[in-house]
């Protein structure tokens, strides 16, 4: 073989070799993670932290004992204006595929824990008049290689 063949033939592998380091990825997919941010009605914070430690704490504790759920918690954050939250509901889900029929799993035990579609409904317009939800996101972890 000649040089210039030899020279060809290792340009060629090495972009090969380039190409496949290039596509492998730097990082791994990890949890979902849904994030949903409240404003406590001034004056009313501690009353919407006792339904958190209470019926929300139960679901959420449910909801992963039943593999729903990866974890959860509730993050409390200093507001820089009357319209930013001041807690976010943070939940852990496996991956995208776990939301699938999440609605639906989800209202199940909502039913156990306050007795009926309804009454889930009526505490949640309770809820409503001491903290104000600002939205939501979700959004995937990707854990560096």
């Amino acid at each position: 073989m000649s040089v210039s063949k030899l020279m060809t033939v290792a340009v060629i592998l090495g972009l090969i070799g380039s190409a496949s380091w290039a596509d492998e990825r730097q990082y791994t997919e990890g949890d979902v993670v849904s994030i949903e941010s409240i404003r406590t009605i001034y004056g009313h914070f501690d009353e919407y932290l006792k339904f958190l430690a209470g019926n929300w704490k139960q679901e959420m504790e449910a909801a992963k004992a039943a593999g729903y759920i990866v974890s959860y918690e509730v993050l409390a954050a200093e507001p820089r204006g009357p319209d930013d939250p001041d807690l976010y509901l943070v939940v852990h889900y496996k991956n995208w595929a776990a939301l699938d029929g999440m609605h639906d799993k989800m209202e199940a035990l909502a039913q156990k824990i306050y007795g009926s579609t309804d009454a889930a409904t009526q505490g949640a317009i309770e809820r409503g008049k001491i903290r104000r939800t600002l939205g939501g996101q979700t959004m995937q972890v990707l854990k560096l290689k």
